[in-house]
């Protein structure tokens, strides 16, 4: 139920168009909650019927004119009442570190060049919330607004912060890993160092290929 209110957020800011939202969306609210344009005008159109917002007249009705929306006073009560309802964060799901544990059982081919990427993305959007937050929240804004707002973006940094420093470290364990046992083969190159008719255990290969202990009890690396 997160999509109407992230509308009814940004209807509340400003009325708009559909155009106009999913242009707001693609630059604020879709960092944090995303959704296609085609989710959020069928989405708008719910949200009429049900009476939460309305289409506002038009000064000079015209074919083809844009319809502009607006959050009718049942749609903030319910933007209010869904602001002040508890609610559990989600359980992380990410594929990455799912990729790295299988990786500690079946090799890792493929995964270093793969973070290397993930540290090339997450550089950017580190960067591009850097210079949201030097163009919109200047010293001196601090009103109530702003410093909400100025938080969420917050939020965003810090998270791209923690990914890039994390995908760096990740990246020198791969080195180390490489450095003390060689790189890892290639998929469905036999391992030169496993005697003849002597498979190599798939249970011990570790970051870079060769054997390495398994992470500790509990957490993403121990055993579950």
């Amino acid at each position: 139920m997160s999509l109407p209110h992230a509308i009814l957020t940004a209807l509340v800011e400003r009325p708009s168009s559909g155009l106009e939202l999913t242009r707001r969306f693609d630059r604020s609210i879709g960092y944090f909650w995303s959704a296609t344009h085609q989710q959020i005008y069928r989405e708008l159109g719910r949200m009429e019927a049900d009476g939460l917002i309305r289409t506002l007249p038009a000064p000079r009705p015209a074919r083809g004119q844009r319809k502009c929306y607006e959050v009718l006073p049942a749609g903030r009560a319910e933007l209010a009442r869904w602001t002040a309802a508890a609610q559990d964060p989600k359980p992380q799901r990410d594929v990455m570190l799912l990729r790295l544990r299988a990786a500690a059982v079946v090799g890792t081919a493929g995964i270093e060049e793969d973070l290397r990427r993930h540290l090339g993305l997450h550089e950017r959007q580190l960067a591009e919330y850097e210079e949201i937050e030097e163009r919109d929240f200047p010293p001196g804004r601090d009103s109530a607004e702003d410093r909400l707002r100025h938080l969420v973006l917050r939020a965003g940094i810090d998270l791209e912060t923690f990914w890039t420093g994390w995908l760096r470290h990740a990246l020198a364990e791969f080195a180390a890993l490489s450095a003390a046992t060689g790189p890892a083969p290639s998929p469905g190159v036999p391992d030169p160092a496993a005697s003849p008719g002597e498979p190599r255990s798939p249970g011990r290969t570790g970051a870079s290929g060769g054997s390495v202990r398994p992470g500790g009890p509990g957490g993403p690396g121990g055993p579950g």
